[in-house]
């Protein structure tokens, strides 16, 4: 389009994040170069010099303040720790693995059941110098043999719980299937960290269980709810 700008100035705070969402979506097709000034008075008075013009940033975007991570207290909470991670191969387990390996824990342990996600996993870690920290351990979270000999043989001081169903249609066509991996498989997870004495564990939870709509959103909910009933009267 001839007619679309090449620069865009926005003034922050006079616009909302909300009509910037709308104008970025309209300028995507288009080359077109979004500045932000930080106020349109004082550009219309030529008080703004040029260092105060950016780019737009992912912040400008939403409707609060960006949390800032503490790193180092993420880094010294994993760091010469043993960590297990389920559901290690899957888009958000793998994640954790990610950043947790980076954090030096003494092992992490990827407990997983699709033997082609873990392996992709595994192998993308020892690629990136982590061989010798990492265990790549086949296992399902409902099967409370398998997990409680991988607990009692690594002795985890963390556990992450990601491994669940997620995909929405997928669980309203296998109902008792979301039922038995993200409720019994959470239920029997939690109360093995638990047996094991384990000291920490986090449960990777969903927007979908607030007020859910759906199979996958509900059965997580239930899941919120047993990890906080257990936690009560655990040491976890």
């Amino acid at each position: 389009n001839k007619q679309a700008p090449h620069v865009v100035l926005v003034a922050i705070p006079e616009v909302e994040p909300t009509v910037l969402r709308s104008l970025v979506r309209a300028l995507s097709p288009y080359r077109a170069t979004i500045k932000i000034i930080p106020n349109l008075r004082r550009l219309l008075n030529g008080r703004i010099e040029l260092s105060q013009v950016r780019d737009l940033g992912v912040e400008d975007l939403l409707k609060r303040k960006p949390v800032d991570i503490d790193k180092a207290g993420i880094r010294g909470h994993f760091a010469g720790k043993c960590v297990m991670v389920t559901g290690a191969g899957g888009s958000i387990g793998s994640e954790l693995c990610r950043q947790i390996v980076a954090c030096e824990p003494t092992t992490l342990v990827l407990y997983e059941r699709y033997e082609n996600n873990l392996y992709a996993i595994r192998n993308e870690l020892i690629h990136l110098g982590y061989g010798k920290s990492i265990a790549a351990i086949i296992g399902d979270i409902t099967d409370e043999a398998r997990l409680s000999s991988v607990m009692g043989h690594y002795r985890p001081d963390i556990v992450l719980h990601a491994a669940a169903h997620k995909h929405v249609p997928l669980m309203e066509a296998s109902p008792c299937e979301a039922v038995k991996n993200n409720v019994g498989g959470t239920r029997l997870v939690s109360r093995l960290a638990d047996r094991h004495k384990v000291r920490q564990f986090i449960m990777v939870s969903t927007d979908k269980a607030v007020n859910p709509t759906s199979v996958m959103g509900a059965t997580k909910r239930v899941a919120e709810m047993l990890v906080q009933d257990i936690g009560q009267a655990s040491q976890t």
